[in-house]
């Protein structure tokens, strides 16, 4: 059973949605550039839902005050493929390393040259291919703490859109390249939380004499708007 405390900290894997990956070419004449560049997050971007039926879904977003230069500065962040730590391309520790980034009003960007090995040498030929497009990042946030991660409800057309605003996170964990990003992360861990979540949102059973009281006001309340003759 998931622990539901408000200092609970929840590791989460987020796909990047138009991470724009590329490649910059290097001047005429010059050796083949290997500096690879792209969008890590995205802000204000609703991701892919994290469930969806026929009564609604539930989407993330990220909100630009919850990832800043100071809080990714803070942090050890490793650049890898496919999440694989085994697969590193750059590093940057407590805002130092070969992983350059900075932050404006889309999200945050990163940079970083190729390492001279078999692993960058195979991300550059993918980047440039376009067989690796998208971007996933990790990191935890207090999921059950409104102070952390903001939750709104609106039904549209009958249907309940249930929106889980992250304002503030924990730790930045990792940028990685992927093909297809899963989202939501098919880890027994990812799923285990995705399932928690969902039985946290169940409307509460009402009990039957409630219920019957319900009714029964319900038709008082009928009664008293009739016009009287």
């Amino acid at each position: 059973m998931m622990k539901r405390s408000k200092d609970t900290e929840v590791r989460r894997v987020l796909r990047t949605e138009g991470a724009e990956l590329k490649v910059r070419e290097a001047a005429e004449g010059d050796a083949p550039g290997r500096t690879i560049t792209g969008y890590a997050i995205l802000f204000n971007t609703p991701s892919a839902p994290l469930w969806s039926d026929n009564d609604g879904e539930a989407r993330e977003v990220i909100a630009p005050e919850a990832i800043t230069k100071e809080v990714l500065d803070g942090c050890d962040i490793k650049f890898t493929m496919f999440h694989d730590r085994q697969l590193i391309l750059a590093r940057s520790n407590r805002g130092a390393g070969t992983l350059s980034y900075s932050v404006d009003e889309r999200g945050v960007v990163f940079e970083f040259d190729a390492p001279n090995t078999a692993d960058g040498d195979k991300a550059l030929e993918l980047v440039r291919r376009g067989d690796l497009a998208g971007c996933s990042f990790a990191f935890t946030t207090r999921y059950w703490d409104s102070d952390f991660v903001e939750r709104t409800v609106k039904v549209v057309n009958g249907s309940t859109l249930i929106t889980y605003t992250v304002k503030a996170v924990t730790g930045i964990y990792d940028f990685t390249l992927a093909a297809d990003p899963a989202y939501p992360d098919t880890s027994v861990e990812a799923r285990e939380f995705t399932a928690g979540l969902r039985e946290v949102e169940k409307p509460t059973p009402i009990e039957p004499d409630k219920e019957k009281m319900r009714k029964q006001l319900r038709e008082m309340r009928r009664a008293a708007a009739q016009k009287l003759i």
